[in-house]
């Protein structure tokens, strides 16, 4: 039975998520209704990621399996064309050996967060983007943030509905630069806890403003402790970039 990998880009603003819910529409479970409209197949579609509701991808990835071999290219076009109008489009699609797996295969996730800083309201990039008003010192933010990287219990930045075994994680690059007004967070790993990026950026925002240090960020932690926590920033500014086999 052929596999297919497939590199996904979609706007998260109108899906529940990735993973199908019991209401609400799923990207996961668009992509299963495009592929068996394609082929007549129900097939179960596998993600590297599951985003949550409102979180973008530029490179989401997932693996499906198909009774028959099809050419990579028809598989891409064809899905993507039975997607729309949903914000989803298959942008590459390959066969792969039976031991690729989208989630278990990959090596490193690439996260890229969005600010916007500044005090007018957002147009262009409302729901694509973060913004805060008050006036960020990236450069802190910068230095705090490598307080972050490594392996650290990473409970404080955890959601407490999370599934993962253990809060321990390595966080391989967690970057802070601005252009203008725009304000980017990158976070790399092999993998992150539920809502892990977005509690980190929360934390820093508090750096950038003024009303965290440097220790606050370390304290908060050590602390191990969910309630330690800053705000936890909005969906609407995570973007999974890239996934790394």
């Amino acid at each position: 039975m052929p596999r297919y990998k497939l590199l996904i880009e979609y706007d998260g603003t109108p899906f529940v998520g990735w993973q199908v819910q019991d209401a609400g529409l799923s990207v996961q479970g668009l992509l299963a209704t495009a592929i068996e409209a394609f082929c007549g197949e129900r097939v179960e579609v596998r993600g590297a990621g599951r985003t949550d509701a409102g979180v973008h991808a530029l490179g989401q990835v997932a693996h499906v399996d198909l009774a028959k071999s099809w050419d990579a290219d028809t598989v891409r076009d064809a899905v993507t064309a039975h997607l729309r109008p949903h914000p989803i489009a298959v942008l590459a699609a390959e066969e792969v050996p039976e031991t690729f797996d989208a989630r278990f295969s990959a090596i490193k996730r690439h996260y890229r967060y969005r600010i916007i800083n500044r005090r007018t309201d957002l147009a262009i990039a409302r729901s694509r983007a973060w913004r805060v008003a008050r006036p960020l010192d990236h450069a802190a933010m910068h230095a705090a943030a490598q307080r972050l990287v490594g392996r650290h219990d990473f409970t404080t930045f955890r959601h407490i509905a999370c599934q993962a075994k253990s809060p321990v994680k390595t966080l391989d690059q967690l970057d802070v630069a601005r252009e203008g007004e725009e304000v980017t967070i990158i976070a790399s790993a092999r993998s992150f806890l539920h809502t892990q990026v977005r509690s980190m950026v929360g934390a820093l925002v508090a750096v950038g403003e003024g009303r965290w240090s440097g220790d606050d960020l370390s304290t908060a932690l050590e602390a191990g402790d969910r309630a330690a926590c800053a705000t936890v920033a909005p969906a609407e500014g995570l973007y999974l970039v890239k996934v790394d086999y």
